[in-house]
């Protein structure tokens, strides 16, 4: 009988993720269709035009520390933290046994990476003119790499952690540290004026979509306890 009750809660959580996963995705292509048909610029720009001074599109509004802030905070989403992240991810799993664990950070990290990418190519979406001066990349805006891969690599080892802690408030913790970093990372995008708010929005959507299917590797491939 408890065996059963174990295999009905396994199996309704799984549930739960896939239909979390075909949201996550859903969003994502649903935000890049109003984009491309315009239907976000007005939201976008009202949003951005907020974050400036007026008449001074590369002028943030709040004191010279803020910007300073915004500017580690958006650090934390970029390629070299977060792939210093997944590589000693990746070796302190392995090196404790966690061989599963360890594959599916590996696998889904970069995948992330690489998806952020080529949509990046095929929406082909500019970046906004709000930059401050010198933070304007060369890479087109939709959707938000650091976006993306911030939310896929903090949700990721957060679904590691709760897939190998068994305490509740520890599988808590681990989401919404997970949840805030990329939350924090996105908004610092937008502040700096490298990104529409859009282009954040979908790359949550997207990042949250990988950590998703991670979560959904572990449970058929692995025997980690259920979330």
């Amino acid at each position: 009988m408890a065996l059963t009750r174990l295999a009905t809660r396994v199996e309704i959580a799984l549930l739960a993720i896939w239909i979390a996963l075909a949201g996550a995705v859903w969003s994502f292509l649903a935000i890049g269709s109003e984009m491309r048909e315009g239907e976000l610029t007005a939201y976008d720009r009202r949003i951005l035009e907020a974050l400036r001074l007026p008449g001074q599109a590369h002028q943030a509004i709040g004191p010279h520390w803020l910007m300073e802030c915004m500017r580690d905070v958006t650090a934390l989403g970029g390629m070299t933290v977060l792939s210093l992240v997944t590589v000693l991810s990746v070796i302190v799993l392995a090196g404790h046994g966690r061989r599963l664990q360890a594959l599916v950070v590996a696998v889904c990290i970069p995948a992330a990476q690489l998806s952020s990418g080529l949509f990046k190519v095929f929406y082909e979406r500019p970046r906004p003119s709000f930059a401050i001066y010198g933070d304007l990349p060369a890479s087109m805006s939709f959707p938000s790499g650091h976006s993306t891969v911030a939310t896929a690599t903090y949700l990721v080892l957060a679904v590691i952690v709760s897939s190998i802690e068994t305490g509740r408030a520890m599988k808590v913790l681990g989401f919404a540290v997970a949840a805030f970093l990329a939350l924090l990372i996105g908004c610092s995008r937008v502040y700096l004026g490298v990104h529409w708010p859009s282009d954040v929005l979908a790359g949550w959507c997207l990042g949250a979509a990988w950590a998703l299917v991670a979560a959904v590797g572990l449970r058929h491939i692995g025997r980690s306890p259920p979330l």
